[in-house]
């Protein structure tokens, strides 16, 4: 209950500080313009705060549904316009100073990314260093000439200190079916270069399907294959398993870690497998059957068990991902720019069915993030808030009517026809802008649902 409430917490926070900024941007260069502001308000439906400032007397409002904002200017096709303010109408202004305002709002997130990942980078963030741990036999990633304990140094250039960039840099290369140049450090002095070509493997729907395909496994410590909690009703609780259970054996697999159950059961859903474990130091074997759920759009098994312990990660293995003042701007604005670009192209992917729809995520989906970051400290959160705003600004920026970026194409049409769209196809617009953030939301929302459902 206590996880539930802070993820919502931390997901009104976040969302009401992206909704701020954004709606700020057309504020602030409205006002700059000239145009008269009516009204400023976070969120939707029924005040919960509401004041009059200003020589304009605009009203600010916090209002009750935080997934939201809007700006209201003076326009005289939402109502009467004194004369004496229609200098001061938005739908008076030219269409670059439109083209600006409606702009502001996209630009602003950006710049606020840009400002959260200097701060990040400036406070640092604590990550894993990016070494691979077990490797498949005969996968891509071993036939490349990768080994266990490898460290990547860099990929196509790119300096990874932590798993995090590591990851990042190679779901761009997987996206686009580009070749990796892959640094590493082997045996922790020795530098060398493996290629890793993303276009030999068959076909995957996701980047992170193709670090699958190709046997990447980041380093973790050792979990041994103890039984720790037991679902009840779990196939592990109905088949009799019992807390501090080592398991050794999945029918004539061996079982050297928790890594290597988790692998064996995930692949055989409604099969009937056999446990051999030790109990009290004696040998003994259980019949069980891992139920079926789905994860991640797949269909995998699951026997309803945790670790009975869960080792610390060593110092050793952490490193501190910091710059600079001057240089960590530099490269906060490099990551802005880097992630509005695999925004954009995930997207596209998404609509030519490259990419299966499961990946989109709503606000469900967010809220847990908005917690996690939240809970692992002020850099990580900050992380989350940048990388939600690229979205927030990349998606207005789409020409969907009723979204910021269908008013910039109407205000583009405007400039070669050299004459408004007419309010007649603005309705129509809106009405089919309306029905596609409706449909996307809806499926957002459903996939949320499916993720919580399928554990």
């Amino acid at each position: 209950m206590f996880d539930f409430v802070y993820s919502l917490l931390a997901f009104i926070v976040a969302i009401s500080i992206l909704v701020a900024v954004h709606e700020f941007g057309h504020f602030w260069v409205a006002k700059q313009l000239g145009v008269k502001v009516l009204r400023f308000s976070i969120g939707f439906g029924r005040p919960l705060w509401q004041k009059k400032f200003g020589p304009d007397q605009t009203e600010y409002v916090i209002a009750a549904l935080p997934l939201g904002g809007y700006v209201k200017m003076l326009d005289e096709r939402e109502g009467d316009v004194p004369p004496a303010d229609l200098g001061r109408a938005f739908n008076r202004q030219p269409v670059a100073k439109r083209i600006a305002i409606v702009a502001a709002g996209p630009l602003f997130n950006f710049i606020f990314a840009i400002l959260a990942y200097w701060l990040m980078l400036s406070i640092g963030v604590t990550g894993l260093k990016p070494v691979i741990g077990d490797i498949a036999r005969d996968s891509v990633l071993a036939r490349a000439g990768f080994e266990k304990n490898d460290e990547i140094i860099s990929i196509n250039g790119q300096s990874t200190p932590i798993w995090d960039v590591a990851l990042q840099e190679l779901i761009v290369t997987a996206l686009n079916r580009e070749t990796a140049e892959v640094e590493v450090r082997k045996n922790g002095n020795l530098s060398a270069t493996q290629t890793l070509d993303f276009q030999t493997i068959e076909s995957y729907e996701e980047p992170d399907q193709a670090l699958q395909a190709i046997g990447l496994k980041p380093w973790q410590p050792a979990i041994e294959a103890v039984v720790g909690n037991i679902l009840e009703g779990s196939p592990a609780a109905m088949a009799g398993l019992q807390g501090k259970d080592k398991i050794v054996r999945v029918d004539e697999a061996p079982v050297n870690g928790w890594g290597d159950l988790v692998e064996y059961v995930s692949a055989r859903p409604n099969q009937r497998l056999q446990l051999h474990i030790m109990r009290d130091g004696k040998p003994l074997v259980l019949q069980i059957t891992p139920k079926q759920i789905e994860r991640d759009g797949k269909k995998v098994g699951q026997i309803g068990i945790g670790p009975a312990n869960v080792p610390s990660i060593p110092d050793e293995m952490k490193r501190e991902y910091r710059y600079p003042v001057l240089s960590g701007f530099a490269q906060a604005g490099e990551k802005v720019w880097r992630n509005s670009v695999l925004t954009l192209k995930m997207m596209g992917k998404l609509v030519t069915g490259q990419v299966s729809l499961k990946n989109l995520s709503g606000p469900i989906n967010i809220a847990v993030y908005a917690g996690y970051s939240a809970s692992a400290g002020l850099a990580r959160f900050l992380d989350f808030l940048a990388i939600v705003s690229i979205s927030l600004g990349v998606i207005n920026l789409l020409p969907i009517p009723v979204l910021d970026g269908g008013h910039l194409l109407y205000y583009g049409i405007e400039i070669v026809t050299r004459r408004p769209v007419s309010e007649k196809i603005e309705m129509l617009g809106q009405r089919i802008g309306i029905m596609i953030i409706v449909m996307m939301m809806a499926l957002a929302i459903g996939n949320d649902i499916s993720r919580l459902l399928g554990g």
